[in-house]
């Protein structure tokens, strides 16, 4: 090559290594780099109970006179639209339910297994949903065809008696239930993404029900499962759901707790109940717990309780009364939620006539409008069920308004008497209702009609009555257990005749001041017949006095009884007289 040319090209080298190294021409977009979180919202439920229509009962919120205003809310078209208007709010939302979405329900989604309760949900648009203990009342098997579908039967009662079942569209989570070989009943936790590249933020949730579970539910539908601590195994999954991705943490537990002061369905005022333990174990990344089972409505910022837990805590109440709008501000470049915050949105629906009168809409809220498609869809299934829930079945001479206090009411006492007037062929001489084994009010119409709908919804779970013999010492022992600091106060309401007093300032486990039947002390050597519903039998409700005990004989289910009680006079009475009483 001549010198000239070999020159040349050691010029023009450089500039074509140049033109080599620079980038080439592209079409494909360039990703934006964030500029700011990313806004997610969380939409909460719990406590559902088959609520398809509205329950007959109210919200209340502190009038800010020393007053209540009573809210007529819940029926699933009415909580369709609420949910769909808070979903309005949220360009990216995910919505979720912290169990007991099932049993315990209204007549017409009990007669169908609860199947309209899942397919109203499904059209709801449910992500996710932690097993409460209700979920487990008629089996594993059967809880686990709500998540698969099929026809295959599992209970006394027919499935798919209306239409084909296909399961739920979301997901069950049961972080803590765990079979024989370790693995959970379903997947202990879930992921949703939201965005994509570099804008894109991932969600993890934790699903779960209480470790009490056992106390709560027949003993044959958990056989070979085990229902671990709640803290340990929320605290575990969280490091698998950050090696997956999640930016933000949610738990979904079937638990929680109760405020005091004013009715409010956005504080958190004197927070207490069986979640606070729990809670104050958590790993410190949670953001946001759902809670239920206490069917109680709050919002609270959890580090005002506890500085070291900055999470959001919320319930939203019972029976689709309230739904729960969350907002989450996440970070994508930081991997973290940088803001949060959350409300109860009332679900105001159709007035109604409770037991202290007739109970109309206000306009201090917004009332919604039940969605179409969730209207003629829960329509459809109670029109089939109308030959249950419209028969006549008696009448009562007034309302009996339901009380879980302690002290006892005039609807446990009536309940009680219903049981005991139909065992007395096996011998039974006291019988004892537990509050939270009923669900609504007895509100009888204009004339004092009931319903076999009407006792329905007071009565849902079918317990069988169980007569068995107790010594008076046994009968003191249960009652205490109810008034004892091992979880809520429950007082057993007794049947007629039967009258014991107790002090709550007394130590635990000594507060029972005197009992008496008939009128006369009861004797603690002496042996009585004694008739609870199979759940207490069970040992249901922390009641663990009643189990085992000799001569047991099964009597008719609770409504059986009720429906009986009822129907023999031409009106039955309400007891008035204080059959509990609270010294002091």
């Amino acid at each position: 090559m001549p010198r000239s040319l070999r020159s040349a090209v050691a010029l023009l080298l450089p500039t074509l290594l140049a033109a080599c190294a620079a980038p080439m021409a592209s079409n494909t977009p360039v990703e934006p780099v964030p500029t700011g979180p990313v806004e997610v919202g969380i939409i909460g439920l719990n406590d559902f109970h088959g609520a398809l229509e509205p329950p007959r009962q109210s919200v209340n919120v502190a009038d800010g006179k020393g007053g209540v205003i009573p809210v007529p809310a819940g029926g699933a078209a009415w909580l369709a639209s609420a949910i769909d208007s808070v979903r309005a709010r949220h360009p990216q939302s995910m919505t979720v339910s912290a169990g007991d979405m099932i049993s315990a329900s209204q007549l017409a989604s009990s007669l169908y297994l609860d199947e309209p309760a899942i397919g109203v949900m499904n059209r709801i648009g449910v992500d996710f949903n932690a097993v409460g203990n209700h979920e487990f009342d008629n089996g594993q098997q059967e809880l686990l065809r709500k998540q698969t579908g099929g026809c295959e039967k599992f209970t006394p009662k027919e499935p798919c008696a209306l239409e084909p079942f296909t399961g739920a569209t979301f997901k069950y989570l049961a972080a803590s239930t765990k079979r024989a070989d370790g693995s959970t009943l379903f997947p202990a936790t879930g992921l949703k993404t939201f965005g994509s590249g570099r804008n894109a933020v991932t969600v993890g949730v934790i699903g779960l029900t209480l470790k009490g579970t056992p106390n709560l539910v027949n003993p044959t539908g958990i056989q070979g499962l085990t229902f671990a601590d709640e803290a340990d195994t929320i605290n575990a999954a969280i490091p698998l759901l950050k090696e997956q991705g999640a930016h933000a943490i949610v738990v979904l537990i079937h638990e929680g707790g109760r405020t005091k002061g004013e009715p409010n369905p956005q504080g958190c005022e004197n927070f207490a109940g069986d979640i606070r333990p729990i809670l104050d174990r958590l790993d410190t990344r949670v953001d946001v717990v759902v809670s239920g089972h206490t069917h109680w409505s709050y919002v609270c910022d959890y580090a005002a309780l506890n500085p070291a837990k900055p999470f959001l805590l919320t319930s939203a109440g019972v029976y689709g009364s309230l739904v729960t709008d969350i907002t989450l501000q996440i970070d994508p470049v930081a991997g973290r939620v940088v803001s949060k915050k959350a409300e109860n949105v009332i679900v105001q629906s159709a007035p109604y006539t409770s037991s202290r009168g007739p109970l109309a809409n206000t306009p201090l809220f917004p009332q919604f409008q039940p969605r179409a498609d969730v209207a003629d869809y829960v329509a459809k299934y109670v029109e089939a069920s109308k030959a249950y829930t419209q028969r006549p079945i008696g009448k009562l001479e007034r309302p009996a308004p339901k009380n879980d206090g302690p002290e006892g009411d005039a609807l446990r006492n009536l309940i009680a008497d219903a049981q005991l007037g139909a065992t007395r062929d096996a011998g039974a001489q006291i019988a004892f209702m537990n509050p939270f084994g009923i669900r609504a009010p007895l509100v009888p119409t204009a004339d004092g009609t009931l319903t076999f709908g009407d006792i329905y919804q007071c009565q849902p779970f079918g317990n069988n009555v169980v007569t068995q013999s107790m010594t008076g010492a046994q009968i003191k022992a249960v009652l205490e257990e109810g008034l004892d600091d091992t979880g809520p106060k429950q007082a057993l309401a007794p049947s007629t005749g039967f009258v014991f007093t107790y002090d709550p300032a007394r130590p635990s486990g000594n507060r029972i001041v005197s009992i008496t039947l008939d009128g006369k002390p009861l004797d603690s050597a002496a042996t009585y017949r004694v008739t609870v519903n199979g759940f207490l039998g069970l040992g249901g409700d922390g009641f663990s006095g009643f189990v085992g005990k000799p001569d047991t004989v099964t009597g008719p289910t609770d409504i059986d009884a009720l429906e009986s009680w009822i129907r023999a006079v031409p009106v039955r009475s309400v007891p008035q007289e204080a059959r509990v009483v609270v010294k002091g």
